[in-house]
């Protein structure tokens, strides 16, 4: 098993079994029917052994889903406290009223019913088209269904039945080796059209073993979806759905204090950092994954402000895409972000090819920049020229005329 990282005496390697694969958690997923491809899994449970700690990220936008709503209640009523997570694909329980909320408070109750746990006790996301109602029938059948299915070993069919336009399921896991024992971080995550999280339609689970407070649990997400979840856009779209949930088991034996705590945020980081750059690479039309490197900033904020508005820039999506070389349209984009920016000290590079410096371009160096625009991965890195020593990562990818096809088609 490669190692992913090694830190002092911790030590992180990925494993298999994804959201499953830390100790005291089981999951099963079906097909109850919400797609309309037979044999297409659409539901899923994940379920700790017993309550454990539990915290969760949200969508900032305004018109919030049911399932979320729902689940913010439940965490905040609990304390940080969870058994299971239900979730659904194809139909997000989003701008569907009281009939929505009603769903979503049964989806929670069904699973609490068979659990037996109290129905606060249980989190729950749907993702799909905004504006339908869920087959509740169906659902509650398969709620049933797959709590009698409970196992562990099952989290690759987890991650295949939260997709919904994902063209390859997600899911990753590290194990961590400390001086004082070891424990398992999990994770699962769906996403492909409207991705820009502000906490997409971007779903994301992570589970560990180890015994964490939920503060510092809720604190772990945050740092860590801040620099993974956080730190990706295919669209620029925020959606009413995005859900990003982590629970703890304890099932390790290893406590989680300010001592350890690095340690399982380090965890988390390489879980979600994979996950995230799955969702970039699987995004709807997309062909390239482009990382946008700002530097010399004033503030880490004003880096990923430019950062981001680079990546969403529609202009340079498409010139990566076409392989053009255009350092005019990412200074131009770095130039209406909002934050101080010197043209004349700034400088643009293509993987490693200069492309404009001191307010001026270096067209002699573009066809060594459009050979680096030719592949997979693609890295644009921009100094702002303030003597700042903030800076940021933003990951995107390219905008080609299938993502206009698919969402053309979306509902049709």
């Amino acid at each position: 098993m490669p190692e992913a990282a090694t830190t002092g005496d911790v030590s992180i390697t990925s494993v298999q079994g994804g959201i499953t694969a830390p100790l005291g958690f089981q999951s099963a997923a079906l097909h109850c029917g919400i797609k309309a491809a037979p044999q297409a899994l659409d539901l899923t449970v994940i379920a700790a052994d017993s309550s454990s700690s539990a915290a969760g990220l949200f969508t900032t936008n305004l018109a919030q889903a049911a399932p979320v709503l729902v689940s913010k209640r439940h965490l905040r009523e609990t304390g940080g406290v969870a058994r299971a997570i239900v979730v659904n694909s194809g139909c997000a329980n989003a701008c569907t009223g009281d009939q929505g909320m009603s769903d979503a408070a049964r989806m929670a109750n069904e699973v609490a019913a068979a659990l037996s746990c109290d129905p606060t006790q249980v989190l729950v996301a749907s993702t799909g088209v905004i504006g339908v109602n869920l087959k509740m029938d169906r659902v509650s059948s398969g709620i049933r269904d797959a709590i009698a299915a409970l196992a562990r070993g099952k989290g690759s069919e987890t991650a295949r039945a939260i997709m919904t336009t994902d063209p390859f399921p997600k899911e990753y896991a590290v194990h961590v080796n400390t001086g004082r024992g070891s424990f398992t971080v999990g994770g699962t995550a769906k996403g492909s059209g409207m991705i820009e999280p502000n906490m997409a339609t971007m779903l994301g689970f992570l589970t560990t073993d180890a015994r964490v407070p939920p503060g510092l649990l809720d604190r772990a997400l945050r740092e860590s979806g801040r620099a993974t979840f956080n730190a990706i856009t295919v669209d620029g779209e925020c959606s009413t759905n995005d859900s990003l949930f982590a629970l703890a088991s304890g099932a390790s034996g290893v406590t989680i204090d300010e001592e350890l705590y690095p340690a399982l945020t380090e965890a988390f980081l390489a879980v979600s950092r994979d996950l995230a750059l799955g969702i970039v690479r699987g995004g709807e039309g997309a062909t390239k994954l482009i990382s946008v490197h700002v530097r010399d900033a004033r503030t880490g904020d004003d880096a990923r402000q430019v950062a981001r508005t680079i990546a969403n820039s529609p202009l340079v999506k498409t010139a990566v895409h076409g392989a053009d070389p255009n350092w005019g349209r990412i200074v131009a984009a770095a130039g209406r972000a909002g934050v101080t920016f010197d043209v004349q000290r700034a400088t643009v590079h293509v993987g490693d090819v200069l492309l404009f410096e001191n307010g001026l371009p270096h067209d002699d160096a573009a066809p060594r920049a459009a050979e680096h625009l030719k592949g997979k991965d693609i890295r644009i890195e921009v100094s702002l020229g303030t003597g700042g020593r903030g800076s940021a990562t933003i990951w995107t990818c390219d905008l080609s005329a299938e993502y206009v096809r698919i969402n053309g088609e979306y509902r049709t």
